[in-house]
């Protein structure tokens, strides 16, 4: 197989054509495991609509000092705002996230940030490339309006070159650090997951959660995961001891049998909030596209659960909706 994304030293992540996840690689198969789930599993019915209690966010401009504030625009696309920088991460602004425009999930409720109303962003930071984390379109609008800088895992600045040549993008592998300021560093951390944006490219590019290191503290944003039996969770607490805040997927998870490997349910998410010892943290990945068999609402049901189950406060780990703004202490 020749990836055509990325040539690279062997690793313990990469085979010199493909990237997997060390230890555990338990993704979901092919066409047959794909067709048993959606020929012999029961999807819960969604609205076409599920507005959000909160009005669409207009921010400022800028947040500086150590100030944090945290915007959610809806499924993993979040505004966060310190240090006087602007950090978008995984920003989908599409109606569908799919790689054609007329089928796949739909959007039930409207971005939490109009686009016109983004302040002026700084850096992307782009976990992976399936396509309700990358929005190609949102992209080439962002570098044509922000020209911030892309940081994303090995691989996926060829899927954005290919349609934004102009963008300006950094790469990095699992362990990498990007200076963003002199006082502002990225740092890439693992994740179990996958990449594809189509049937032929699968696990050609890297993908990647991210520590965010600023004056004000550390930001942790998973991206997307599986929990893996928390291994990821504590090779970052270990490196990265003291968090100020964590964004953790909480969504997508049903069936079990065929999400497990790549996708945390809230329960888990719980446990991976135990490990990174943040204060607090927002849940995201829910809510916004129907991906997968779970009630719309479920999430933020099963983790209001599996948080009094672990006897944590509900506001120290809020199932985050569009156009929520969270002031972190």
């Amino acid at each position: 197989m020749t990836n055509r994304y990325y040539s690279g030293a062997r690793s313990d992540h990469f085979d010199g054509a493909i990237f997997f996840n060390p230890d555990s690689d338990k993704l979901p198969g092919g066409f047959r495991d794909l067709y048993r789930w959606m020929r012999g599993e029961k999807r819960a019915a969604w609205p076409k609509s599920w507005p959000s209690p909160f009005p669409q966010a207009k921010p400022e401009p800028r947040v500086d000092g150590d100030a944090l504030r945290i915007t959610m625009i809806g499924h993993a696309s979040i505004l966060i705002q310190t240090a006087g920088l602007n950090l978008l991460t995984d920003p989908v602004f599409a109606k569908r996230v799919s790689p054609v425009s007329f089928m796949g999930p739909t959007r039930v409720n409207e971005p939490g940030i109009r686009f016109e109303d983004l302040p002026p962003i700084d850096a992307v930071l782009l976990s992976h490339n399936h396509y309700d984390h990358l929005d190609i379109v949102a992209i080439k609008q962002l570098v044509d309006i922000h020209d911030p800088l892309i940081i994303t895992p090995l691989g996926n600045d060829h899927v954005i070159h290919a349609k934004v040549p102009k963008a300006r993008v950094k790469t990095g592998d699992w362990l990498d650090s990007v200076p963003l300021r002199n006082d502002v560093t990225i740092h890439f951390e693992p994740a179990h997951h996958w990449s594809a944006r189509w049937t032929r490219d699968r696990r050609m590019a890297l993908w990647a959660a991210f520590v965010i290191e600023t004056p004000g503290g550390k930001i942790y944003f998973a991206g997307d995961t599986g929990f893996h039996n928390g291994s990821n969770f504590r090779a970052t607490a270990e490196r990265h001891p003291i968090l100020r805040f964590a964004l953790l997927p909480i969504g997508a998870y049903e069936p079990r049998w065929f999400m497990e490997g790549h996708h945390q349910n809230p329960a888990e998410a719980v446990e991976a909030f135990k490990i990174l010892q943040a204060p607090l943290a927002g849940g995201y990945h829910w809510g916004t596209f129907q991906l997968t068999n779970e009630a719309v609402d479920a999430p933020a049901n099963d983790l209001a659960i599996a948080l009094q189950a672990a006897s944590i406060e509900a506001e120290h780990f809020q199932a985050l909706r569009p156009g929520q703004v969270w002031d972190i202490p």
